[in-house]
């Protein structure tokens, strides 16, 4: 199983949840608007969920039912071609 980014992210992009990751598995590129959880690489050590100051970070199995579409967003992102962390362009806003 992974951890889910969730549409409460969306140009929020805080961030703390990257800081505390300790597999780099939080990803994200110039001109995205999330970050985005890789489903390869995340260990399932729950870091992430409670640092989100938006409650944007669910485990897979436990994402709302309004929510679930960001299941197939996190799983289809092109890791590829980002890099682990903050690297938006956005600031945190809260």
């Amino acid at each position: 199983m992974t951890y889910i980014i969730t549409s409460p992210c969306v140009d929020v992009v805080d961030g703390a949840c990257v800081d505390v990751c300790p597999v780099d598995c939080i990803y994200s590129k110039a001109g995205d608007h999330q970050l985005y959880i890789n489903p390869e690489e995340c260990i399932d050590c729950a870091a992430c969920e409670p640092v989100c100051p938006v409650n944007a970070i669910f485990a897979e199995d436990q994402v709302p039912e309004k929510e679930k579409p960001f299941i197939k967003v996190n799983y289809d992102y092109d890791y590829k071609s980002s890099s682990p962390g903050n690297n938006t362009g956005i600031t945190a806003k809260h």
